[in-house]
């Protein structure tokens, strides 16, 4: 299922807390208009004349607070809202009346957002410090509207601006995670299809591989007994690359079945191709039978289909045992073929993938396999495949 792409950190700037936010700068805007409105005296001399200086500075540093953070780091940033506490102050200072308090709230609010607890809450003690001097002591003309020990709380906005910056903090992680959760699905995803990938190849393989290579040396043989004119050994091996070439068609049937089906029934399954390879020993099923994942079926099969492709490559003629036994919590499928009556013939294009994936079925059932010739008991010199798997 696709999962939708996650904005980065740094995001679209409408986000909450994030630098550019319309309704922040319209605040900024008010406050800075409030000010050049209220404050007062203005003038070219005296007082007035550093109140009309300190405007438009206290304008300038209440905007910096809308820049990306990358453009002020930590240190600058500490070193840069200092000046604007001072330059804040100064105003207080200069001004008769009016909002100049208001740029030292904003201040102190932004470095609790901007800047961690430690640096934010010494800004903050440094904003009510001097604001509560500046009112107590009557610095400059005065300023009667504010009463001394509300200074004490100018640097109150710094715990708003903490949690904001939590706030943001916490959306970040969220966004992390839900990138990783995306990464996770995606890196799923190509998993799956990569190891469908190689369950189809093994099919494959199983269906193909030893069916062209017994057609193609009978061919090869056919070719060379027309050469030489012995015509009714050719019809003979011409008959021989037929059946390989039926064969290969009830395999192909197999395996379009089983990849279109979520399930089969085992047992008949098994039966049934136990009875079309041509040994007539039919199917020995032991245990209480019972129901078995969709992915044992079809392996086990698979199995099956592989080990009796071989056993009548490798020893035509020979007889073939198939066990399936169902034991608790496991169930084990035996496949063994007794020595053949003559020596097989060689047959080319043996590439050692039908054993190695068997391995991998039966590896990703989280079982176990053997599978080699018999040294001892009354089938010595012919071979046996035996899988176990949880079920």
């Amino acid at each position: 299922m696709p999962v939708p792409a996650i904005d980065s950190p740094a995001g679209p700037s409408w986000l909450p807390g994030q630098p550019g936010q319309p309704v922040q700068w319209l605040v900024s805007a008010v406050v800075m208009l409030a000010a050049l409105i209220t404050v007062r005296p203005v003038g070219t001399s005296g007082w007035g004349l550093a109140v009309a200086l300190l405007l438009p500075v206290n304008c300038l540093f209440l905007a910096s607070r809308h820049l990306p953070g990358s453009m002020l780091p930590d240190r600058v940033a500490v070193i840069w809202l200092g000046a604007g506490v001072l330059a804040a102050a100064a105003l207080m200072t200069a001004s008769q009346e009016g909002s100049a308090y208001l740029f030292v709230y904003f201040l102190a609010g932004h470095a609790g957002m901007r800047l961690p607890a430690r640096p934010a809450l010494a800004l903050a003690a440094l904003a009510s410090g001097l604001s509560t001097l500046v009112l107590l002591t009557g610095l400059g003309p005065g300023n009667h509207e504010v009463p001394w020990p509300v200074g004490l709380t100018f640097g109150l906005p710094v715990l708003l601006g903490m949690m904001n910056r939590l706030q943001r903090q916490a959306m970040a992680s969220t966004l992390d995670a839900a990138r990783s959760a995306e990464r996770a699905a995606h890196a799923e995803a190509r998993s799956t299809v990569l190891t469908e990938r190689a369950r189809i190849a093994r099919d494959v393989h199983d269906v193909l591989a030893h069916s062209l290579a017994g057609v193609n040396m009978q061919l090869e043989l056919a070719d060379a007994l027309l050469e030489a004119g012995d015509l009714d050994r050719a019809r003979e091996v011409t008959g021989t690359a037929h059946g390989l070439v039926r064969e290969s068609l009830r395999q192909a049937q197999w395996t379009v079945h089983t990849l279109r089906e979520d399930a089969l029934p085992l047992v008949g399954s098994l039966r049934a191709m136990v009875e079309s390879s041509g040994h007539r020993q039919g199917l020995e099923v032991t245990g209480d039978e019972r129901d078995l994942p969709a992915p044992v079926s079809q392996n086990l099969l698979r199995i099956a289909q592989e080990a009796l492709t071989n056993a009548t490559r490798y020893a035509p003629g020979a007889s073939v045992r198939v066990t399936l036994d169902y034991r608790a919590g496991e169930v084990a499928l035996s496949i063994v073929n007794g020595p053949p009556p003559r020596p097989p013939a060689a047959v080319p294009g043996g590439s050692g993938m039908g054993l190695i994936g068997m391995r991998e079925r039966v590896a990703l059932l989280k079982g176990g396999i053997t599978a080699g010739p018999i040294t001892e008991g009354a089938d010595v010199g012919g071979w046996q495949v035996s899988a176990v798997v949880p079920a």
